[in-house]
C-alpha cells in the first residue's frame, strides 16, 4: 500500500520529473501517454479474434449497422456459424466452470486476473526504447524492456489498481517517464426471459437446406413436398410402413445449430448484442455474460419453475440433450453461488428481461391468425394450440399482474434488493407497415404450409391488443405505475425500455423493399406460388420460383425484422421436441409436424436485425444503470500479431540514467 501511494503522488509531480523540454512535450497536442485496453473482454468469447470481428465492424453508428456488415460479409450466411463452437458454454448452452480463453485457464464467473494491453500513444520522442514497470502492491513490480512501438500484453488483477510506468528512453541518455492507474472492472450480467430473450428464430448456425424435396401427409390424406435438410439420408417420401425407421436421428444430425438447443439460445439475441456491444465499446472493462433465455418461457413454466424442452438437435446438445430445462432463476441463484464460491465479493451488476408474451398465449393469437379453417385448425383448437384475442385480455387482465409480481419478488434478492438494475425490453409490434397500420395479411412469406395464410381481419384485431393493450399493461407493470402492483416503488421499479418499438413499425413482417434479396422478392413474395404443387416434379425440385432452397439467405438484410414462417422453415426447421404427448409427431412425415416445422422455428420473431434494434435501445439505459458513459471515439482496433513470448525484465529506469 505504501509503494501504491507513493506511485500515485509520483503522478501528480511528473512535471518536477521531467525538464522543460519534457514538460512541454507533455502538455502540447500529441504529448505521449499510456493507453490500455482490456482483451477480449466479452468473456463469452474463447478467442480473441471472434471478439476483433466485432471491434472491426463498430463505427459508432450503432449495434444494427454493425450487424448489417457482418451480414454482407458472411454473405448472409451469419457471423455467429462459427463462433457458437468456440465459447465458454459446453454443448447443451450450460456455461463451464473453468474456461481456457486464448491460452489461459480461467474461472469464467469469478475471473482472478484480465489479460490487459498497454501501449504508447500520441507523439513519442526520439529514443532507444522503453523500459515499463507495473505495481499492483504485492511483491515485486513485473518489469519490461521493449520498443516504444510495441504493446506490452500482461494479466492484470481483477479490481485491483495497478500503477503502469513507462521511462522513455531517449537518445541523450535520460528518461522520460509517465505513469498511468489501471484498474480492470469486471460487469456481470445475466440475461433471461422468452424467445424474444432467447433470440428464436436466430440460429446460430443456420439449418442447411437441400435443394430436393421431403415429403409431408396432411390431416385430409394429401401430400406435399417441401426442401429437406441437407445431408439427410433417410426416407424424403411419404411410402413408409409402419415399424419402418424413418430415419429421425439421422433428420436430427443435420439439424440448425443453436447456443442452447433446448432453449433455442442465439448469439444474435438482443441480450447477448447489448452485453457485446457493451464490452466493444468500453476498452477498461470485461463483460462476463450469464445466458438463460428459454423460448416458450412463462413466468410460472420456465422462468419460476422448470419448462419442456424446444427442440433436442444433434449437433446443439449432442446425447445428453435435456427433457427439460431448469427453471431459469433456480439455474441463476445457482450460477451465482458458483461465482462466490471463487470470489466472495461476486454480486450480479444487472439483469435484462423480456417476459410476458407466452403468458398471454400470444403464440396461440398467431396460429389463430394464419392457420386457415380446415382438419389442421379443428386438430388444433382441440389441442388447445390456438388462442383469440379475447382469451389473451382475459389472461392480460386476471392472472398476468400477479405472475408478474411473483417474478418480481424472485428477482429482488438476486440483483441486491434495487429491481432499477433490472432492464425490462419490451417487444415491438410484429405486423404493422407504419404506425397504427397493420399487414393486410394473405399468404406472402405463409404459403410454406397448404393450411396457412393471415387472415387480414383477425391480423388486425390481435395487433390492435398488443399496441393498446399488453405493451401498454406491460410497461404500466415493469414501472410501478398501475397503483397496486408494487409495495415499494422506489426499489421494486424496474428500468423500462420500448425506443425501439417506433422502428417496428415500419419493418412488419409483410415489409417487401426492391433492396431485399433477390430471392426474397421472387420467392417469397413473388406474384407466383413459392412452391413446386406437382407431387412428381416437387420431389426433385420443389421450388417453383425459379431459385434452389439453399439460395435463401437468413441473415442478409432485408425490410423486414420479423421472420414469416417461410423464415422459420428456411432458417431453422425445428423438429418440435417439445409439444404434449398427444401432438407430438409419430413419424418425420406426419402431418403435425409439418405444421411445426414452419413455426417452431421462429416465426413472427425478430430477425437478427430486430435484435440488434432491440440492443440500440437497451444499451443506453445499461449505461446509465452501470454508470458508464457513451463513447466519444470509435474503439482501437488493431490486427492480431502471432503470439509472443513474455519481453525480459528490465532493470529500474534510474539505474539506466
Amino acid at each position: 500500500m505504501r509503494r501504491l501511494c507513493i506511485l500515485a503522488f509520483a503522478t501528480l509531480l511528473l512535471s518536477t520529473w521531467f525538464g522543460p523540454a519534457a514538460r512541454a512535450e507533455l502538455k502540447g497536442i500529441g504529448a505521449p501517454r499510456i493507453e490500455w485496453e482490456v482483451k477480449n473482454r466479452f468473456r463469452l468469447f474463447r478467442n480473441e479474434a471472434d471478439f476483433q470481428r466485432h471491434v472491426a465492424v463498430t463505427r459508432n453508428d450503432g449495434i444494427l449497422a454493425a450487424e448489417q456488415r457482418l451480414a454482407r460479409a458472411s454473405d448472409g450466411r451469419g457471423w455467429a456459424r462459427d463462433t457458437v463452437e468456440r465459447l465458454c458454454v459446453d454443448r447443451s448452452g450450460k456455461l463451464l466452470e473453468f474456461c481456457d480463453r486464448d491460452g489461459e485457464r480461467e474461472v469464467y464467473l469469478s475471473p482472478r486476473d484480465h489479460r490487459v494491453g498497454v501501449a504508447l500513444s500520441g507523439t513519442v520522442p526520439a529514443n532507444e526504447g522503453c523500459v515499463w514497470s507495473f505495481d499492483d502492491g504485492e511483491g515485486t513490480p513485473r518489469q519490461f524492456t521493449l520498443a516504444c512501438n510495441e504493446e506490452v500484453k500482461i494479466r492484470l488483477r481483477q479490481g485491483r489498481q495497478t500503477f503502469a510506468s513507462v521511462d522513455i528512453i531517449l537518445t541523450d541518455g535520460t528518461a522520460q517517464r509517465l505513469v498511468r492507474e489501471i484498474q480492470v472492472r469486471d460487469v456481470l450480467i445475466a440475461g433471461m426471459g422468452d424467445s424474444i430473450a432467447a433470440g428464436e428464430g436466430n440460429p446460430d448456425r443456420a439449418v442447411r437446406l437441400s435443394d430436393e424435396g421431403f415429403c409431408f401427409k396432411r390431416f385430409d390424406g394429401g401430400e406435399y413436398y417441401r426442401p429437406g435438410r441437407a445431408g439427410f439420408n433417410g426416407n424424403k417420401s411419404c411410402n413408409i410402413t409402419f415399424g419402418e425407421d424413418a430415419g429421425i436421428s439421422d433428420w436430427a444430425r443435420q439439424s440448425a445449430r443453436w447456443m442452447s438447443g433446448a432453449c433455442h439460445r442465439s448469439l444474435y439475441s438482443y441480450q447477448m448484442r447489448t452485453a457485446l456491444a457493451l464490452a466493444v465499446e468500453n476498452l477498461h472493462i470485461a463483460v462476463t455474460f450469464i445466458p438463460l433465455g428459454c423460448t416458450g418461457a412463462t413466468i410460472n413454466a420456465g422462468f419460476l419453475d422448470s419448462q419442456r424442452a424446444s427442440e433436442c438437435p444433434s449437433p446443439g446438445t449432442g446425447a445428453a440433450c435435456p427433457g427439460t430445462s431448469r427453471a431459469q432463476v433456480a439455474e441463476l441463484t445457482d450460477v451465482l453461488a458458483t461465482a462466490r464460491k471463487h470470489r466472495a465479493d461476486r454480486r450480479l451488476d444487472l439483469i435484462l428481461l423480456t417476459i410476458g408474451a407466452n403468458d398471454i398465449r400470444f403464440s396461440g393469437m398467431i396460429a389463430d391468425i394464419i392457420v386457415e379453417p380446415g382438419a389442421e385448425r379443428t386438430l388444433l383448437n382441440r389441442g388447445g394450440i390456438i388462442a383469440s384475442v379475447d382469451d389473451a385480455k382475459k389472461i392480460l387482465e386476471r392472472e398476468f399482474p400477479a405472475n408478474f409480481g411473483k417474478a418480481r419478488a424472485a428477482l429482488k434478492p438476486l440483483i441486491g434488493g434495487n429491481l432499477s438494475r433490472v432492464v425490462y425490453v419490451s417487444y415491438g409490434n410484429p405486423a404493422l407497415v407504419a404506425p397504427n397500420t397493420p399487414c393486410p395479411g394473405g399468404r406472402g412469406g405463409f404459403d410454406v404450409h397448404p393450411a396457412f395464410g393471415a387472415d387480414g381481419e383477425r391480423l388486425r384485431k390481435a395487433m390492435d391488443f398488443v399496441s393498446q393493450q399488453f405493451l401498454p399493461g406491460v410497461k404500466a407493470l415493469a414501472r410501478c405505475e398501475d397503483g397496486k402492483s408494487c409495495r415499494d416503488p422506489a426499489t421494486e421499479r424496474m428500468t423500462f425500455v420500448d425506443a425501439h418499438q417506433p422502428a417496428f413499425e415500419l419493418h412488419g413482417v409483410c415489409m417487401q423493399s426492391d433492396d431485399d434479396p433477390a430471392f426474397d422478392r421472387e420467392c417469397l413474395f413473388g406474384r407466383g406460388a413459392t412452391f413446386e404443387p406437382s407431387l412428381t416434379k416437387a420431389a426433385s425440385d420443389p421450388m417453383a420460383c425459379g431459385y434452389t432452397a439453399s439460395d435463401f439467405r437468413p441473415y442478409a438484410p432485408r425490410s423486414r425484422w420479423i421472420r414469416t414462417a417461410n423464415d422459420s422453415y428456411f432458417t431453422a426447421m425445428t423438429y418440435p421436441d417439445g409439444l404434449p404427448s398427444t401432438l407430438q409427431p409419430s413419424d418425420l412425415h406426419d402431418a403435425i409436424w409439418g405444421i411445426f416445422a414452419a413455426v417452431y422455428g421462429g416465426a413472427i420473431h425478430p430477425t437478427a436485425e430486430g435484435h440488434a434494434v432491440m440492443a440500440d435501445a437497451a444499451l443506453p439505459a445499461v449505461r446509465e444503470v452501470l454508470g458508464l458513459q457513451a463513447p466519444l471515439a470509435p474503439v482501437r482496433s488493431e490486427p492480431l500479431s502471432a503470439p509472443q513470448s513474455p519481453p525480459a525484465p528490465a532493470a529500474p529506469a534510474s539505474m539506466r540514467k
